[in-house]
């Protein structure tokens, strides 16, 4: 097994695309740190020679004070320049990773989309990737930004005193030993911050798509305290986190700093009275020990979110660490005939619970199979196998004698079409919900196809025809009027296999009665598959498959499985007397 890399020299690996860019821009960044050192030492200059010293050059004076000032201009425009280059690579670099999750997320098998919470998913590509962001923007430049003052001041201090600047050496790894031990218990506080709040994304997603049912069986205050529970964990290990942060960022530094620096005006006084010493190095020198301690805390702020970067980049790149097949081109794919077989094809999700066991059987072209039986039987398995979505455990499934396996997804899925027993409508008008985009697919097929399921007479009367908005998932559209959309979007695209999960169970009859007149014109010369709820549907079909716990239990037309008087004869019986009743009454 190949090992993977590590997490930083992944994030490395993002950032040296634009090497040149962040070369340039810390470099820049030297030169402001640079000019803004110069200050304190040109204070010092005109203190010494042209204050204390009896110096009566105004001409001198002037001339430092205006270097100093060009000194703060040139670190201004410098801060301002490389800021603005740092932060727009570190846009462009999580732009990159954004897609690059995108492009995996096509990737990965259907089986990880029905063990994860979609709120989890969205986590991963919008709050993880903005959290990765600030590695690039804040910490990158802070870490650069206080090694270069940390240098700078620590020259300049033994320029001006080279036995108290031995001294102040031992200050970084005193800071260095506080920022491990901040590391190590942060983390463990920061990486259930963000598995909560990957919880609550989870938790309150499903509650939307969920809410009428959570509101129609008074659930509301039970969700609430579900949510509680996340919500509070979440805030005792922030507190926990804050506290860990708070005693050793400023807290500390600020009180090393205070010792320090008292420890210089007490070694300076104590000079003074054996020596004069100068009032220009006394200023500099405490000036520039000031300045330590800012780099320093500016690390320990910024150590936070490096950590929570580092943990949601952890969280991405398990993601993309997931095994996906290619997305590939289909253009030269040749449409099939559409004859499909099952040869004693076994199936399970988890692994010694099989939910198909030794299914066979054989759709030629242009005919029409319908699968029956009731929930749990494993029709739709057999559909989520033939599409590609699984693979099956133990057989073979083929179209036109060819194993499905050796097709790309794409190349197996580019003539099938599919409809739902809940259609789905992407945000956008209706003419793209038939098409997609597809530039295969012109204006005239895509009103030819509405046309064909009887959807043209509703769309015609929108106030936008063709061009209507479909909002919220189509929900100001009846569950029929979807029905016919993604029934027209199948049509459109001209499979040679038409999948029907349950098309007609959840539309009146009078819908019904629209798509079994266009199933007629549809099914001619297509191999045709179709899950049926309602057994009246599917009187005409060449053959019916009767599943029961995973086996294919009878077989035949309607009237040969109605003679043998079984389980699908009984069915049919209960589905007739059911509507038989109410009109007996």
């Amino acid at each position: 097994m190949v090992s993977k890399p590590s997490t930083t020299r992944r994030l490395l690996a993002y950032a040296l695309v634009y090497k040149f860019r962040i070369i340039g821009s810390l470099l820049i960044l030297c030169c402001a740190v640079g000019a803004e050192l110069g200050g304190p030492y040109i204070t010092k200059t005109i203190i010494d020679k042209h204050l204390s010293g009896g110096g009566n050059d105004i001409a001198a004076v002037l001339w430092l004070l205006a270097l100093y000032m060009g000194l703060l201009l040139i670190a201004s425009i410098s801060n301002f320049t490389q800021a603005y280059m740092l932060q727009s690579t570190a846009l462009q670099i999580i732009k990159n990773m954004r897609m690059d999750l995108m492009r995996h997320i096509q990737r990965i098998p259907l089986r990880y989309f029905d063990n994860t919470p979609i709120g989890q998913v969205v986590s991963r590509i919008a709050n993880d990737t903005e959290a990765v962001r600030d590695l690039f923007m804040s910490f990158m430049a802070t870490f650069v930004v206080s090694l270069v003052q940390l240098s700078g001041i620590f020259i300049a201090l033994f320029i001006l005193d080279a036995r108290l600047a031995l001294f102040s050496l031992l200050l970084p790894p005193l800071f260095a030993v506080i920022m491990v031990i901040h590391l190590k218990y942060s983390k463990i506080y920061i990486t259930i911050m963000r598995a909560r709040l990957s919880d609550m994304n989870a938790m309150i997603n499903e509650s939307i798509v969920v809410m009428p049912i959570i509101q129609a069986f008074r659930r509301e205050k039970v969700t609430l305290d579900e949510f509680e529970v996340l919500n509070e964990d979440r805030y005792v290990n922030q507190i926990k986190q804050f506290r860990i942060f708070s005693l050793s960022s400023r807290n500390i530094v600020g009180t090393i700093g205070s010792l320090v620096t008292a420890y210089v005006i007490w070694y300076f006084g104590r000079n003074s009275l054996q020596t004069v010493i100068s009032y220009g190095v006394f200023y500099a020198f405490i000036d520039y020990l000031g300045r330590i301690f800012q780099p320093i805390i500016g690390i320990f702020d910024q150590l936070t979110n490096a950590q929570r970067a580092f943990v949601s980049a952890e969280k991405v790149f398990a993601i993309m660490d997931l095994e996906g097949a290619e997305v590939e081109e289909t253009t030269d794919v040749v449409k099939p005939d559409g004859i499909v077989k099952f040869d004693n094809v076994t199936f399970a999700y988890k692994a010694g619970d099989n939910v198909l066991k030794g299914i066979s059987f054989e759709v030629r072209k242009g005919e029409t199979v319908a699968l029956v039986g009731h929930t749990g039987s494993g029709k739709s398995s057999i559909i989520n196998l033939l599409l590609g979505f699984y693979e099956p455990d133990q057989g073979l499934i083929t179209i036109d004698g060819r194993d499905i396996s050796t097709f790309s997804k794409q190349a197996l899925r580019k003539h099938m079409g599919i409809v739902l027993q809940d259609p789905y409508l992407f945000a956008g008008d209706i003419k793209f919900n038939v098409s997609l985009y597809n530039k295969e697919i012109s204006l005239d097929q895509v009103k030819r196809a509405l046309q064909d399921v009887g959807a043209a007479t509703f769309i015609e009367q929108l106030p936008n025809g063709y061009d209507e908005q479909v909002v919220e998932r189509g929900s100001t559209l009846s569950s029929g009027q979807r029905q016919l959309i993604s029934f027209a979007r199948a049509l459109a695209f001209d499979p040679s296999i038409l999948i029907l999960d349950e098309a007609t169970a959840s539309i009146d009859s009078e819908t019904e009665g629209l798509i079994q007149q266009a199933l007629q014109v549809v099914s001619e010369g297509r191999t045709t598959l179709v899950i049926a709820h309602r057994l009246s549907t599917i009187r005409d079909a060449d053959q019916i498959l009767v599943l029961h716990r995973g086996e294919i239990v009878e077989r035949g037309n309607h009237d040969a499985l109605m003679a043998m008087e079984g389980r699908y004869y009984k069915m049919y019986q209960l589905q007739k007397g059911e509507k038989a009743a109410p009109s007996a009454h």
